[in-house]
């Protein structure tokens, strides 16, 4: 008999956090996380999201073992602020039985209609800094650290349960020297001349820290239009300075300033940890941390983690001052391929950013939403 338990205390929580290793044990492609950190996510008083969030987290139990796990959140800066009265689920992962999944999304719908909501969507995280999406298609291929990977049935489940596509993100990638350097060396030049434009290049994390809470500021006005989008709060920039950037090279940061010295743009790029988790197997210690600084110094290929530029900018060829950048940066370094994470299929902009690049999609992922 199947049962779905609410997780009250530590221990269970360790068990939601770590039951995808044996879900996924054997994997090639599947990517843990760091076990400590995924509990830090969770902790109420380590994560500053739960000052605007709450959350539930459920296990499916088949006896005395864990078949599968979910976790429902209510953003309430989404549902007071912006008036989108959306159930939020995702850490949704279950083993090929529909009776398992249907449990556990019932869980979430319960919750949602509790709380007078409209409809739920995941798989999702709290905010756009999470994980997002249920991947569809790309299951040969290996994950990342900032993504889900699931199997193929997962999908099954989610239409079988009534629930539609809601939003579709693709994954691209490309070798490093695939664009032509003359595309935007040239045009470097010229934006930055009229418009006053100047680069900033970082060797070490200190010098980068005094200009990221205005990052983040620019991180809010770039994508504020964008349907899926929370604003990141004043609280929560301490947080991922803490959690993000220690494991992002510094010369792999790159800024933009107009005349002024304010900033205008910025792109984040991340060594791939992907095999050195795998390596690791969710704990740093002992050996686990000379895995993720290996990968740091020695990885040859890359994910562009994020790119914002100021609406005032876009659409003016500041992309061209940006990737002239990383073109010097990746030709002294070696690196060979670039992966970038999720981006909306309807995201006209961020395409025709990348057309020089010739990039294939790799990977399909959506989100799916149900009325309540």
């Amino acid at each position: 008999m199947i049962t779905v338990k609410e997780v009250t205390t530590n221990k269970d929580l360790k068990k939601f956090v770590t039951f995808p290793f044996f879900l996924y044990k054997g994997s090639k492609f599947w990517v843990p996380p760091i076990i400590k950190d995924e509990l830090a996510s969770f902790d109420k008083n380590e994560n500053p999201v739960f000052k605007d969030a709450e959350a539930w987290f459920f296990l499916a139990y088949d006896g005395d073992k864990i078949i599968g796990r979910i976790a429902a959140m209510i953003n309430h800066l989404e549902v007071n602020q912006q008036n989108i009265k959306k159930m939020r689920f995702g850490w949704f992962d279950f083993i090929d039985d529909h009776n398992v999944s249907k449990l556990l999304l019932e869980k979430v719908a319960e919750i949602g209609a509790r709380n007078n909501l409209e409809y739920m969507e995941g798989p999702v995280g709290f905010s756009n800094m999470d994980k997002v999406g249920v991947l569809v298609e790309g299951f040969d291929h290996i994950g990342t650290m900032v993504t889900w990977y699931n199997h193929p049935y997962y999908k099954n489940h989610y239409e079988e349960q009534g629930l539609v596509k809601e939003k579709e993100y693709m994954e691209n990638k490309f070798p490093a020297g695939n664009a032509d350097p003359a595309l935007f060396t040239k045009l470097n030049d010229l934006v930055k001349r009229r418009y006053g434009l100047s680069e900033m290049n970082f060797s070490s994390t200190k010098e980068v820290m005094p200009y990221t809470d205005e990052m983040f500021d620019l991180f809010n006005e770039t994508y504020s239009k964008l349907s899926s989008f929370v604003p990141i709060t004043e609280i929560q920039k301490a947080y991922f300075k803490k959690k993000y950037i220690s494991f992002i090279n510094p010369e792999y940061i790159k800024f933009i300033k107009d005349k002024n010295k304010k900033l205008i743009a910025f792109a984040i790029v991340m060594p791939s940890y992907s095999e050195a988790l795998q390596k690791a197997k969710g704990k740093l210690f002992p050996f686990g941390i000379f895995h993720l600084l290996s990968a740091k110094k020695n990885s040859k290929d890359v994910i562009f983690y994020l790119i914002g530029i100021h609406p005032e900018y876009q659409n003016k060829g500041v992309t061209a001052v940006i990737f002239n950048e990383y073109y010097k940066t990746f030709k002294e370094k070696g690196i060979q391929m670039c992966y970038r994470t999720p981006e909306l299929e309807e995201n006209i902009a961020i395409k025709q950013m990348w057309k020089h690049f010739d990039p294939v999609i790799y990977k399909r992922r959506r989100t799916y939403r149900k009325s309540l």
